[in-house]
């Protein structure tokens, strides 16, 4: 009765139009009501701790360090040395792409905002040297989608908040499954590319790349600064963020000398908005959590699931189903508030390890930023490119398909995650 109760007042809510905040505040408050326990102290108390959350600091510098980047030049050296180092091979523009999105990813940690800076950069480029341009937005999509799990990774941070795992361990286990996302689009790129009329750009030059490594080098440093602090202890995920804001605003203004100090408000508001939405789902979202837990809803989840409980891998393949359905209806954030809660003490219980659960369940949130029709980064490639959905949907398709075959691959063989996270830790 209390599940239906929370599905009835959430989907309820949502089909009426309620923003996701909005809906998850409701969806409490009918559990209240139904525990016959309403109190408007508790509703105030929860709202104010979910949005009082140390960690939850890091989201607004870590979103102002991508602000910051693509208006002080750092991305742009970024491409150029991918460029350098692979632009003259065949379809080379997309392992530039791929590239890109990883080291860029690995700084930032959105999908939409790391997404759109790579399209505005990379399209123009692909179009004029001859690609099919919705194909490669599709690639530039599914790369896109590297931001969720690789570190310093924005949503991880609000699941580690939501559901009391730590930050630090949850980057560090994000690592591997993140570059072998890179991979599998670069494996998948190299078929689909024979098909590219686009050929080599220029020759390799050792020259280039030397030229264009001085050149970025100051960009190229800061995945290093971040993930090596962390793992090092030197400084916690949220002072990471500030470190990243600081480094990529000094070299902004006086290594690089593109960044006008004069449109530094201009970022930080444009951070801040972006933030605040996060923050205030978030908050919400705690209000729910809390009477999750008070109605118990993970243990009648975890009777539901008792069939599959005697095998991890079986429970895993299920989840990740159920969430690849509802990652077509839901966006990354409110299914990872919605979910989690409920989710990670099933899980535990099962004996499945929730970091190693927490980065499987952020990829299949990820790759559902792809899946339509909501499809958010698909969305924005779409705007960049000026290309239609349709097209742009059909573009995706193949790189789709690949990371969601990479997705169950880790999930029958959990060791392919949780070996290297490990020895990383």
């Amino acid at each position: 009765m209390t599940i239906a109760t929370f599905l009835v007042a959430l989907l309820g809510a949502m089909a009426l139009g309620a923003p996701i905040a909005f809906a998850l505040l409701i969806c409490g408050v009918a559990l209240m009501i139904q525990m016959d326990n309403f109190d408007t102290q508790i509703i105030a108390q929860n709202l104010l701790e979910g949005a009082n959350n140390y960690p939850l600091m890091a989201v607004p510098f870590f979103m102002l360090t991508g602000e910051l980047m693509n208006a002080g030049g750092l991305s742009r050296r970024i491409v150029e040395v991918a460029d350098a180092l692979v632009g003259h091979v065949r379809g080379g523009l997309g392992y530039v792409a791929i590239i890109t999105a990883a080291v860029v990813a690995s700084i930032s940690g959105s999908a939409v905002a790391d997404t759109a800076a790579v399209a505005a950069l990379l399209i123009p480029m692909m179009r004029n040297a001859g690609y099919n341009v919705p194909r490669s937005a599709g690639l530039i999509a599914s790369a896109g989608c590297i931001a969720p799990v690789i570190p310093p990774s924005i949503p991880l941070v609000v699941f580690g908040v939501t559901t009391q795992l730590s930050i630090t361990k949850l980057f560090i286990t994000g690592i591997f499954p993140g570059l072998l996302m890179a991979l599998t689009l670069a494996v998948t790129w190299r078929i689909v590319a024979k098909k590219e009329p686009g050929g080599s750009q220029h020759a390799f030059d050792f020259g280039r790349v030397l030229v264009s490594l001085r050149n970025g080098v100051w960009a190229l440093v800061l995945p290093f600064v971040i993930i090596g602090g962390m793992k090092a202890g030197v400084f916690t995920p949220t002072e990471a963020a500030v470190v990243a804001v600081f480094y990529s605003l000094l070299t902004g203004l006086f290594v690089y000398r593109e960044l006008d100090y004069r449109k530094v408000p201009g970022l930080m508001l444009a951070a801040l908005k972006t933030s605040s939405t996060i923050m205030f789902l978030v908050a919400c979202a705690m209000v729910s959590a809390w009477l999750i837990t008070i109605a118990n809803i993970p243990a009648q989840a975890i009777a539901i699931l008792e069939p599959f409980m005697g095998s991890p891998i079986l429970l895993m393949f299920v989840i990740m189903v159920l969430i690849v359905i509802v990652g077509t209806a839901l966006d990354l954030m409110p299914t990872v508030l919605i979910l989690g809660p409920i989710l990670v003490p099933v899980v535990k219980q099962a004996g499945i390890d929730p970091y190693y659960f927490g980065v499987m369940f952020m990829m299949n949130n990820a790759i559902g930023l792809l899946t339509p029709p909501v499809g958010t980064v698909l969305n924005v490639v779409a705007g960049v490119s000026k290309e239609s959905l349709d097209k742009v949907i059909g573009g995706v398709w193949p790189f789709l398909l690949a990371e969601t075959a990479l997705m169950f691959v880790l999930v029958f063989f959990p060791s392919l995650v949780t070996v290297p996270m490990k020895w990383l830790m």
